[in-house]
């Protein structure tokens, strides 16, 4: 099974969804998208088989978020891309692509994961609508 995921090795969500991965035992092709960031198309594709809006793939903590200015309601989608192409930093969280739907069939450990991160969340009043919980896989 081809699985792929734009992987960080800095960041410690992105490195446990690998080790989730292989434990599943499935050896996936790894893209560390700050030396290999993904061409604007297939990031617009990215984007879209999510379901989310250009901006909610943006990463603010750590990132050239402040100092770009993308807070700015104003700006494009074409504008927020460009930031991200030109600082793939901005990319915020690992992106796992998998060529079934729903990926809880290939990884059902990481929806009982989100499960309890959720129910955690709702306990405490703490979930937000638009929060991602780790990763997003595809």
């Amino acid at each position: 099974m081809d699985v792929i995921i734009y992987h960080n090795p800095d960041c410690g969500t992105s490195r446990n969804t690998l080790a989730m991965i292989r434990n599943a035992g499935i050896e996936p092709h790894v893209i560390e998208y700050l030396k290999t960031p993904p061409s604007r198309a297939m990031l617009k594709q990215l984007i879209a088989r999510m379901g989310i809006s250009v901006r909610a793939l943006l990463r603010e903590k750590g990132t050239p978020h402040a100092e770009l200015g993308l807070s700015d309601p104003n700006l494009t989608d074409e504008q927020l891309l460009d930031a991200m192409q030109a600082h793939p930093i901005l990319i915020n969280r690992p992106i796992v692509v998998t060529p079934i739907r729903p990926s809880t069939a290939i990884f059902p450990a990481a929806n009982e994961a989100q499960n309890r991160r959720h129910e955690t969340h709702l306990r405490a009043g703490t979930h937000k609508v638009d929060s991602h919980d780790g990763f997003d896989v595809i």
